[in-house]
């Protein structure tokens, strides 16, 4: 750990202005964003006694090892360059707030000539009537399900509608009279519309009318004898009255508001929000935080500013309710304001129907907080304790917070790839994950196909690649491009991620292998920074352990690698599957953990991961090797291109018949790509037709 002292700003130097300042650890990784109105007391704040700061506060600035700042000219600036820095960096020791979903709204599309209620999340729609926000879609639904009996309103997608047109019979929801089934012409495009209006009457709080004009009816089909439709009238006042229940009117003034409460103890807050539109709660929303080492008005300043950051207009109400006013409520205000576009009060509630209402939602809040420490009571235990059991049981200086593991998959060594994952304080953190295309050694010949690689080769590959890169960007190799604020790579080519994005290749070791991140978690990353900006960037944070999966000989393989780096740091263990023994290098004898240890259940963990995000991007690319074409290969004939030329000539016998002109008639293609194309099928392209090995199913 570092002492704040050593990297303490001298007073003078530090600003009076309002501004925003980052810590950053010994990689250059940003810890924590804050801001202030006058940034020389705050910093000078963080330089005190150690002993007198908050726990949470003391770990950060030990952890840390240089303070930077920007200066800005308002409050509401800097709480905006906060708020921007926060969701580009993800400090670890800024509060986050995970559920980072777009609120649900019931839409109804008024702009289209069947009016569709529905789900929609995200940006608003013009021509479209919206009502909520919902805590959940799935009480959107269920509203919706009770309404539809009264309001039958289209609610199935286009493709559905257009089937059922084409078809002449309703979907099921138009059997059941829950539509009114416009697809098929039960009911007129005007008639329809007239449904969809009624139902954003009902659901814009003007009920009354609609339930006694249920109740009239009702009284007449009963005084005329109809008792079945009277009986259907009683139902559907029935599901009128149950949906009105759904959403109590709990603010007589029909208010728009989100209340807001807190319940905290030392280390964590759990935070509740009820939405209330029209005086009527539309949903409610929760989660459980770390807190820092501010006190409850910061705390809501943080969260109001991480709700409201990407919201639109319509998301912010006209009144925020909290239990404390934010730390700089005007600042707040003005940009609440700016971002809905008129006025918005943020304030405590005092008394009457507002304070009731806050109340029960910080009773909602205790709840949720004394849930989540039993819950978590356990969870926490448990990895403090394999964190420590591998420190203890490796010998190692300091318990491994940042753990890597290592796995090769392939067939008889063929299409062989390796994953990297990554755990973070005993937790997956995917946005960490790597995986790899290992290439191996060729036969000595510009051009040789590549050898067979056995598991160790590979993961000495695998292991040079990425070691060589954290070398690399240690010592600021890569560049910065300043137009798009993204990290450059020294070397290496670009390769293709997981989710066909492209990014960059992150080779830089032998034969051009490329690797690429995982699309399995949408959150920041918060891993390697550039020293300069504290942008990612891929391989810099080195990990605490590195974890290969198999016995002495993987072990040692990756042991030579680090030794021929010159890498110390970094502690190395193997586990072999048969039975779970941990292999330290060069040792002839393994360290056999207990069968309850927690610290071999996390290796376990680590281990299974690893294996199973190799396996899978190996099936992807055995896949894709197993699909062969006469076309393939040809430079400027893609698969889409592909298509059009089989569709257009029949099949690739016709097409080897065809000259450059024929080729040229085909939509898209010139002289060149014709020619490419001739060229090709004259030149050795292979006479089978094109097949599926798998299935055997003949392609062309």
């Amino acid at each position: 750990m570092a002492d704040p002292t050593t990297y303490r700003p001298k007073p003078g130097e530090i600003p009076t202005d309002p501004g925003v300042y980052r810590f950053r650890d010994a990689h250059g990784r940003v810890i924590y964003v804050g801001k202030a109105k006058s940034l020389r007391p705050r910093l000078s704040s963080y330089f005190q006694d150690i002993t007198a700061l908050h726990p949470r506060t003391a770990t950060m600035v030990t952890t840390a090892a240089s303070v930077e700042w920007t200066v800005v000219r308002t409050e509401v600036e800097a709480l905006q360059l906060e708020y921007s820095w926060i969701k580009e960096f993800d400090p670890r020791f800024n509060v986050k707030y995970r559920d980072d979903k777009s609120y649900p709204f019931l839409a109804v599309t008024m702009g289209e000539e069947f009016p569709r209620a529905q789900v929609l999340r995200g940006a608003k729609r013009k021509g479209t009537r919206y009502f909520g926000p919902y805590g959940h879609a799935w009480a959107i639904r269920e509203t919706l399900d009770l309404l539809l009996r009264v309001f039958p309103v289209r609610t199935c997608s286009a493709g559905v509608f257009k089937r059922a047109a084409a078809s002449g019979r309703p979907c099921l929801l138009g059997y059941i009279d829950k539509c009114s089934a416009p697809c098929v012409g039960r009911v007129t495009p005007d008639e329809h519309r007239a449904i969809a209006e009624d139902f954003c009457d009902f659901m814009a709080g003007n009920t009354a009318r609609f339930a006694k004009r249920l109740e009239t009816r009702m009284k007449e089909a009963a005084a005329e004898l109809d008792f079945e439709q009277a009986a259907r009238l009683r139902d559907d006042i029935g599901a009128l009255t149950k949906a009105l229940e759904k959403q109590t009117v709990v603010l007589g003034d029909a208010t728009d508001a989100d209340v807001f409460a807190l319940a905290d103890d030392d280390l964590e807050a759990a935070v509740q929000v009820f939405h209330v539109r029209g005086g009527r709660i539309r949903g409610q929303r929760g989660w459980v935080v770390e807190k820092e080492s501010e006190d409850v008005p910061t705390l809501v300043e943080h969260l109001l500013l991480q709700v409201y950051g990407d919201a639109d207009r319509e998301t912010v109400p006209r009144e925020v309710l909290v239990p404390t006013l934010p730390a700089d409520a005007e600042a707040v205000t003005e940009w609440l304001s700016s971002v809905r576009g008129s006025a918005v009060s943020v304030r405590v509630p005092q008394r009457g129907d507002k304070r009731t209402l806050m109340e029960t939602v910080r009773r909602n809040a205790d709840q949720s907080l004394a849930r989540h420490k039993v819950a978590r009571a356990g969870d926490l235990t448990l990895r403090s304790k394999a964190l420590q059991e591998l420190q203890d049981y490796l010998g190692l200086d300091d318990a491994p917070l940042r753990i890597e593991c290592y796995d090769v998959s392939h067939v008889q060594g063929t299409n062989v790839v390796a994953s990297m994952v990554v755990f973070e304080d005993g937790l997956a953190r995917k946005s960490e994950y790597r995986r790899f295309i290992v290439r191996g050694a060729t036969t000595g010949e510009e051009g040789d196909e590549p050898v067979t690689v056995d598991d160790t080769a590979a993961m000495r590959e695998v292991l040079t690649r990425r070691f060589r890169r954290y070398l690399e960007d240690a010592e600021g190799a890569g560049d910065l491009d300043l137009s798009t604020g993204v990290v450059g790579e020294s070397s290496g080519p670009r390769a293709e991620a997981p989710n066909g994005a492209s990014n960059s290749a992150s080779n830089g070791a032998t034969n051009g292998a490329s690797s690429g991140t995982t699309d399995d978690d949408d959150s920041p990353s918060s891993g390697p920074i550039d020293p300069e900006t504290g942008r990612p960037r891929r391989f810099a944070y080195p990990p605490s352990l590195v974890v290969v999966d198999g016995g002495l000989p993987q072990v040692n393989a990756a042991q030579a690698v680090l030794d021929e780096l010159g890498i110390e740091e970094v502690a190395l263990v193997g586990l072999a599957k048969r039975l779970e023994e941990v292999w330290l290098p060069r040792d002839d004898h393994p360290v056999i953990l207990p069968r309850t240890s927690e610290g071999l259940y996390l290796l376990q963990r680590l281990r299974d991961e690893a294996h199973r995000f190799a396996i899978t991007f190996h099936r992807q690319r055995r896949s894709k090797a197993m699909t062969t074409s006469q076309l393939d290969g040809i430079p400027g004939l893609g698969a889409s291109r592909q298509k059009v030329l089989l569709r257009h000539f029949g099949s690739v016998k016709r097409l080897r018949a065809a000259d450059v002109t024929d080729i040229m008639a085909v939509p898209g293609f010139g002289q060149s790509l014709a020619s490419a194309v001739v060229s090709h099928l004259a030149e050795g392209a292979p006479q089978q037709p094109a097949v599926n090995l798998t299935t055997g199913e003949v392609l062309e």
